[in-house]
Order: C-alpha cells, then sequence, then structure tokens
C-alpha cells in the first residue's frame, strides 16, 4: 500500500500536537465507501515489550463479510516517541506505516483498536492513520477518552450515542450479549452509520470485531515468541 508522508516521526510532543491540528483540515467525515462495494478489511494492532521497549505492529486483510483471512504483515522496531496520552500514534505510528506498505491487497476499509475522532484534540489514531493511509477508517476503542454515554440495552447490536458538549463523536456499542461495549468513531473518509454497520457485521461472538481481535491475537503473539 502507498502511505502519504505529510509529517516526519521523529518529534517532540509539542511539535506532535501541532501535527494533529494541522492534519485535522483534512478530516473527511463521510463520502465512505458504498456498503455494497466493501470487499475487503483490513485490522492493525500493536503490543509492546516493556523490557524492551520493543513495538510489534500487525496488519491483517479479511474478506468481507465472511471474513476470510487474505494476507497479513507484521514487523517490530524500537518505540522512540515516549507514551504520552492523547499521541498514541507517535509511539505506534512508524511501525504500523512500515506493516501497511508491505499489504498487497488493498483493503477497502480499516479498523483500528483505538481512537477516531473520539479523541481531546478529535484525532485519533484512526483518523491519522485513514488521512496517511487515504483510507476509509474506523476507530473501535474499548475505553472512552472524550465524551458521554449511556450503557446501551444488553443485547449484540445495542448502541447509544457518545457525546460531547452536545456534539455526537460516536457510539457505545455492544458487540455481545451483557458484555461490555466498544466505542466506535469515524476515523476518515466514512460516515458513523456505515461505520456502525461494518463493526456490527465484523461482531463474531466476542466482544471485539474480529479483525482487531485476531490482530490483537497476531501482535501479542510475536511478543510472546521473540521473549523466548
Amino acid at each position: 500500500m502507498k502511505v502519504l508522508k505529510l509529517h516526519g516521526w521523529d518529534v517532540t510532543a509539542r511539535e506532535a500536537i501541532e501535527i494533529q491540528n494541522q492534519l485535522k483540515t483534512r478530516i473527511i467525515l463521510e463520502n465512505g465507501p458504498e456498503r455494497e462495494n466493501i470487499s475487503r478489511i483490513a485490522a492493525a494492532d500493536v503490543s509492546y515489550d516493556k523490557s524492551t521497549n520493543t513495538v510489534y505492529a500487525a496488519v491483517m486483510v479479511f474478506s468481507f463479510p465472511d471474513l476470510s483471512l487474505l494476507e497479513e504483515k507484521h514487523v517490530s522496531s524500537a518505540a522512540t516517541f515516549p507514551y504520552v496520552p492523547g499521541l498514541l500514534v507517535f509511539r505506534e505510528g512508524p511501525a504500523l506505516i512500515r506493516a501497511f506498505k508491505e499489504i498487497g491487497q488493498k483493503p477497502d476499509v480499516v479498523i483500528f483498536d483505538g481512537q477516531g475522532i473520539a479523541h481531546p484534540r478529535g484525532i485519533g489514531i484512526a483518523t491519522h492513520m485513514g488521512i496517511l493511509l487515504d483510507k476509509p477508517s474506523i476507530g473501535c476503542a474499548k475505553t472512552v477518552l472524550v465524551g458521554d454515554f449511556e450503557e446501551p440495552k444488553e443485547t449484540a447490536g445495542s448502541y447509544t450515542p457518545l457525546v460531547k458538549n452536545s456534539v455526537q463523536l460516536g457510539v457505545a456499542l455492544r458487540t455481545k450479549d451483557r458484555v461490555e461495549p466498544v466505542f466506535v468513531s469515524v476515523g476518515h473518509k466514512i460516515d458513523l452509520t456505515t461505520a456502525i454497520d461494518i463493526v456490527r457485521k465484523c461482531s463474531r461472538g466476542y466482544r471485539l470485531p474480529e479483525p482487531i481481535r485476531q490482530a490483537h491475537i497476531l501482535s501479542n503473539r510475536l511478543r510472546e515468541e521473540k521473549r523466548t
């Protein structure tokens, strides 16, 4: 896959925030792909080895909607940016970029284990990476960074708005009966209704949608294999 080179990665936290503010002007919150034309979904996840400060990035591409695995790539590298809340992409992004560049099966949509616009500055990892990849992207996070919500009904597929200052940032979506919801927000080049629909169709009886769950398993396995 091609990746737009819109900024460097060797930056300070202050410079990283400025980059986020500049990239925000490129965000597209609609005009996503027609659902019937979506045939490939990618998912990305990263794990860390704190003892060595190593990042393990995994990218997997699946057919949609049946979710058969088509391709997977993974890379490991030393993290050069510190852990700073709200700046996750500057720690994980360089390894993810390397993995995406090796992908041959171009996805129609990419799902990230992280935030889209439901972020303190409105540009989480799913939005930031969506802009760099120039692809429709979805944030599907396990926790909330900003916004308030009411608990959705306990049945899978139920959701409630995630709202800050009367503006909807995403939804709290129940992907399995009686389990904690995930938090879905638009990343880039997609509308919220389509993002919700895709995450629901990617759910296979676990809290995490299957593409992210598989990428999470792969990144963790890579980390554990390096330890042994």
